[in-house]
């Protein structure tokens, strides 16, 4: 059980546990090994894991079942709104998702990971900071309720983009 221990916690990437898995789908004795290791750490699995993909069984093992089935890539969600701060509806973008109000550059705080509607705090989110490279401007934002912060790039184009003079004011440092 110890080389099952071994191998399992020298798992630090995905490419690990993707070549690890490859070794438990053709070695019955690593997959028991792996199966009662888990279990003598506490780990609940069913009778059938034995018979479970590798992958699977490795992200209960590893105890990274929830974070390994978390979205990590946008999605993208143009949608118009009314500005919960200025009160102005804003428009969809028509070409990238929207998520801040072009006037005064305030957003919500809705989103874990870009356009899922996840985090259930609801803050507002200011704008705190400004980044120029080359042509691309990215704001960053922070919440007033619980302090998370991001970055998002500022829209440059379209149908109405984010105000030049607002943009100016953040790169001063004062709120819009």
């Amino acid at each position: 059980m110890s080389d099952a221990a071994a191998v399992l916690d020298a798992v630090v990437d995905r490419a690990a546990a993707k070549r690890l898995a490859a070794r438990v789908d053709g070695d019955p004795a690593l997959r028991e090994a792996i199966v009662a290791l888990a279990r003598a750490r506490g780990v609940a699995l069913p009778d059938d894991a034995p018979e479970w993909p590798a992958k699977k069984l490795l992200r209960r093992a590893r105890g990274v079942s929830e974070t390994a089935q978390a979205r990590a890539t946008p999605i993208a969600r143009d949608e118009a709104f009314v500005c919960g701060h200025c009160g102005r509806g804003v428009p969809p973008a028509g070409h990238t998702a929207r998520d801040h109000c072009p006037w005064c550059l305030r957003s919500v705080h809705v989103d874990v990971v870009p356009g899922d509607r996840a985090a259930g705090c609801g803050g507002r989110m200011d704008p705190v900071g400004l980044e120029v490279r080359g042509d691309t401007i990215t704001l960053s934002y922070r919440c007033a309720r619980c302090g998370h912060t991001h970055r998002v790039r500022a829209l440059e184009r379209g149908a109405v983009p984010d105000d030049p003079a607002a943009l100016r004011r953040v790169s001063q440092g004062a709120l819009p």
